[in-house]
């Protein structure tokens, strides 16, 4: 019997144990922390946002870092073949905006728990509370050295994950481990990570949501990249699945070093025409008001002193006193309200790590390394990420179990 050994118990790391057993292995689970799965607890907004609905083909569309890497995994194991999967072992799933699939629950506990059952059902002995020291080989075989003792086995795969959210245990260990082993770490970024940005005003937004937003980023006059849906201000600058999309975009251009300007259109629906007759609408129905108040139907309160300041109109002016030239800049800046990108946030912030080991030395379609053998990886810890939508969650499932399969025997890469 094969004897497998994971290292990382997320999501990856969950998926291989369970693949691998399941493909009549003897399998060690071994994870830092208290729980397995600590991380899915923060994907979606603590609900877990498993995966989403799109084609396998949309999936490597939404994952700028390396999706064709994706190709063969995602061919094995696709959203479909998981949900099958999770409803056959009794998970409630619902579809939500943009196709993504949460537990009916609304409960990353629950999904946590699911698989810690599925884990013990299948026979996976499970090391919590055991943090792995050291991965090395040893006549054919694979050494796992943790703080406890150590461990022999036919294989070992390492998902540990990348180096965001280093408090559910994603401290960067398995580079160190692939490093030591002869793999080469490409560079290590935040993707999916807030702005932070220059101005004053939008610390004294903190806390206000937008929704049905287009916002785009510009350097030297020139539009980089461009994103609609959600975003939050902050104490320190922006954030909202579409400012975290934007980031990942703007990761892989070059020429965009900060800083940068950002556009919010806050009206993206309307022409400037349309929303020049909205504001001479709302201007009559308030024409006895001051202008900051003739505009509450418009925008959120806190908003509105921030669009006149950047279209240079005092709020304390009579709705009756507005000229067209100030009405137009009015339109303007609800259409290109702007502000400057001074950074991100720390890669310890960021969603997923881009960056990792190279897809160069690893085996796409059994995710063995090309330099050691019997040595596998799958989910963050590869230089792969995606964007927010469920996409990283099904990378880490899709790569776990093709791993999982193949660390068990059922597929041989040489």
């Amino acid at each position: 019997m094969n004897k497998v050994l994971v290292v990382g118990a997320g999501a990856a790391g969950i998926l291989v144990a369970l693949t691998a057993a399941e493909n009549g292995a003897a399998v060690s689970l071994f994870e830092k922390n208290d729980i397995v799965g600590k991380k899915m607890g923060i994907t979606g907004k603590g609900r877990c946002n498993l995966t989403n609905i799109c084609s396998m083909s949309d999936f490597i569309v939404h994952t700028p870092g390396h999706g064709k890497f994706l190709f063969s995994a995602y061919e094995r194991f696709t959203n479909k073949d998981l949900l099958d999967k999770l409803h056959k072992w009794g998970l409630e799933t619902k579809e939500e905006r943009g196709g993504r699939v949460f537990p009916q629950s609304d409960s990353a506990v629950e999904v946590r728990k699911l698989f810690y059952y599925r884990l013990r059902h299948m026979g996976v002995e499970i090391h919590l509370n055991e943090s792995v020291e050291s991965v090395r080989t040893l006549n054919e075989k694979m050494i796992v050295t943790t703080s406890k003792g150590s461990y022999e086995g036919t294989a070992c795969v390492v998902t540990t994950g990348g180096m965001s959210y280093p408090v559910t245990g994603s401290t960067g260990d398995g580079y160190r481990f692939a490093q030591s082993l002869g793999h080469t770490i490409m560079d290590l970024k935040p993707a999916l990570i807030p702005f932070t940005a220059q101005e004053n005003w939008v610390h004294e937004l903190s806390g206000l949501s937008l929704r049905n937003v287009e916002i785009s980023i510009w350097k030297q006059g020139k539009k980089e990249a461009i994103q609609f849906g959600e975003m939050l201000f902050t104490h320190f600058g922006v954030s909202g699945p579409a400012v975290l999309m934007l980031s990942s975009a703007i990761l892989r251009k070059k020429r965009c070093t900060y800083p940068l300007q950002m556009q919010i259109n806050l009206k993206p629906a309307l022409t400037k025409d349309v929303l020049d007759g909205r504001i001479q609408r709302d201007f009559q129905k308030y024409i006895r008001k001051q202008v900051e108040n003739g505009m509450k139907d418009l925008l959120p309160q806190r908003l509105i002193p921030v669009v006149l300041d950047q279209a240079g109109v005092d709020g304390h002016l009579p709705v009756n006193q507005i000229s067209k030239v100030q009405r137009q800049n009015i339109v303007d800046t609800m259409q290109a309200l702007k502000l400057t990108l001074t950074g991100t946030r720390p890669l310890a912030e960021a969603i997923v790590t881009a960056g990792g080991i190279s897809i160069k030395e690893i085996n796409p379609k059994t995710m063995e390394s090309k330099l050691v053998p019997h040595l596998y990886f799958a989910g963050e810890v590869i230089d792969i990420d995606a964007y927010t939508g469920g996409y990283n969650l099904q990378a880490a499932f899709s790569t776990g179990y093709v791993a999982g399969i193949s660390a068990a025997g059922g597929e041989q890469s040489r």
